[in-house]
């Protein structure tokens, strides 16, 4: 099915009236994953979400998405390589006129996976690192993978594909961003993504492990902008500062149900990545509904659009355009209530809060360079794990 086809144009050239159809497509595969990373967005709950789309429910989801305009698709996860049905997607998804970006930790992609994804008609890979030294790298994720990502990186080039190495970055590897700059350049990365922590499922959990101070941003942040200088007709560096050290709040997913639509593993239909955990919202799913449904008149995609449903000091503030009033699961993380102002904005009345969290990292008795500490252990990602912290929900206050 092609780009072309009648339904195709005929949906696209029907918008519904005051909502612009959405632009990027992530497709979460499974929630499966052979790395353990504290950092991880997944719901800390996965394993009460272990239900997975087969792969001709997962071909009408892009066939649904593509038809209301979605251009840009992700395959992700978990692990989107333990999908065997993943090159059959990938062709489906060229044939659409997607394009297409595998984001993947490298474990499971061999010489003949790489071949066979060239084939199908991938276009992009991005490659995760938890760091640059062999020791760091396997802690954080708790596997002995670094070796095996090297591998991986030349595997990539080598097959022709252009390659973006992602680094999640915290108090942990901040103090030696210069190596992990280093190491991209050295495996030839056309594009190195920095995402500075934050702080939503597992890292929402290991807070108190990972949230740096602020002379660590500044350091790495000035370490950035050198190599910007020297470095960067060779590879664009992106550096995203955490969300909690600055004054304004970003726009959650550049606007609730605005670009971003994400599709869970058992089909649940996200507004944003981490909308999971938020109680009380019903998550429409696309096994039950079409996608168009989904995006256009689903009270979950609607239920932050717009400004109606802002509190004070957002409903009144000049600001609102820009930032939307912030990040809806931040707002619920920190403050217990969805609707409330992102607590990141120094107008908002729980700004303490996250100044309090910020305080009490630069005062932590947990050294940047430990592996490990008794007194806060970090809580990995596994099944086990879940089980333990798998809640049930409350309503929305």
């Amino acid at each position: 099915m092609s780009d072309s086809s009648p339904a195709i144009a005929m949906a696209a050239a029907q918008p519904d009236a005051g909502i612009a159809p959405p632009l990027w497509l992530l497709a979460e595969l499974t929630y499966r994953c052979p790395l353990h990373c504290a950092f991880c967005y997944n719901p800390v709950d996965y394993k009460e979400h272990s239900r997975e789309l087969d792969t001709a429910q997962w071909i009408d989801v892009l066939r649904q998405a593509r038809a209301l305009g979605a251009a840009q698709l992700g395959f992700s996860g978990g692990e989107p390589l333990v999908r065997d049905d993943l090159e059959m997607l990938v062709k489906e998804a060229r044939e659409l006129g997607f394009y297409t970006n595998l984001i993947t930790s490298g474990v499971g992609l061999t010489d003949k996976r790489l071949g066979d994804l060239k084939a199908a008609g991938l276009d992009h890979i991005q490659l995760s690192f938890q760091d640059s030294t062999q020791e760091l790298n396997d802690f954080l994720s708790s596997t002995r993978t670094f070796d095996l990502k090297r591998k991986v990186a030349t595997s990539i080039k080598q097959h022709g594909f252009p390659m973006v190495l992602n680094c999640v970055l915290h108090r942990y590897n901040l103090p030696h961003v210069d190596r992990i700059i280093d190491m991209a350049l050295a495996m030839g990365a056309e594009y190195l993504e920095l995402a500075n922590t934050q702080y939503y499922g597992w890292a929402h959990t290991n807070q108190a492990q990972l949230m740096p101070t602020r002379e660590q941003l500044d350091e790495a942040e000035a370490v950035v902008e050198r190599y910007r200088r020297t470095h960067g007709e060779r590879c664009k560096i992106f550096f995203v500062v955490p969300d909690y050290f600055e004054r304004r709040p970003k726009r959650c997913m550049n606007g609730w149900g605005t670009v971003f639509l994400g599709i869970a593993p058992d089909g649940a239909a996200l507004p944003c990545h981490n909308a999971r955990s938020l109680p009380g919202l019903d998550l429409p799913n696309v096994t039950q509904m079409p996608l168009r449904e989904v995006w256009y008149e689903s009270a979950a995609f609607n239920r932050f659009r717009g400004f109606d449903w802002m509190k004070e000091p957002c409903r009144s503030c000049d600001e609102k355009e820009r930032d939307l009033g912030g990040c809806r699961c931040q707002a619920y993380l920190l403050t217990g209530d969805v609707a409330n102002t992102d607590p990141v904005c120094d107008k908002s009345s729980a700004h303490d809060t996250v100044v309090q969290i910020v305080r009490r990292a630069a005062t932590s008795t947990v050294a940047a360079t430990a592996i490990q500490s008794r007194e806060q252990p970090i809580l990995f990602r596994n099944d086990a794990n879940s089980r333990r912290l798998a809640v049930k929900p409350v309503s929305v206050p």
